[in-house]
């Protein structure tokens, strides 16, 4: 079974995504780094799940670029 996030973490995680897309990375410690860095979070548990579901989503949108790219290659074969 997977995490749960709670709407404020997968919000607060896809608003950094989409203002420092160029920041994010698939490192959790870079991305715990860029949470510290851009938010005010007083909560080490939140802030780690903030940067846990960047990495996530980080790592889930190059898995569907991915597979996007090879289904492409298979359409035009």
């Amino acid at each position: 079974m997977g995490k749960v996030y709670t709407s404020l973490v997968k919000r607060t995680a896809r608003r950094l995504m989409e203002l420092y897309p160029g920041e994010v990375s698939e490192d959790f410690t870079k991305n715990k780094e860029l949470v510290s860095k851009y938010l005010d979070v007083r909560s080490k548990k939140l802030r780690n799940q903030v940067a846990g579901y960047l990495t996530r989503l980080v790592k889930l949108s190059k898995k569907t670029v991915e597979a996007l790219g090879e289904s492409e290659v298979s359409d035009e074969g």
